[in-house]
């Protein structure tokens, strides 16, 4: 993880089939916010955590700050970035 992806606090949980997961991340990129990629198929680690956190197993979920969003919900994550000042 990048000195500045750990400033932001935005991860992206997904899976390498997931076309979804794929928007949410041009998404992401297309606001120049940085943010560390996590494939829940590889880590399952990391897979838990999401389930624990979200009570969802679907992706992608991203996190931004303490907020978990299931799905790509683009105004959710506008929403979310902004209360971060990430926007």
């Amino acid at each position: 993880m990048s000195e500045e992806t750990k400033e932001t606090g935005v991860t992206v949980f997904s899976t390498s089939s997931c076309p979804w997961c794929v928007k949410a991340k041009d998404y992401l990129s297309s606001l120049n916010v940085a943010f560390e990629a996590v494939d829940v198929g590889i880590d399952r680690e990391a897979a838990k955590e999401i389930v624990q956190k979200t009570r969802q197993r679907g992706v992608p979920v991203v996190k931004i700050g303490e907020r978990y969003i299931v799905g790509f919900d683009q105004e959710a994550i506008k929403s979310a970035l902004k209360e971060e000042a990430l926007v």
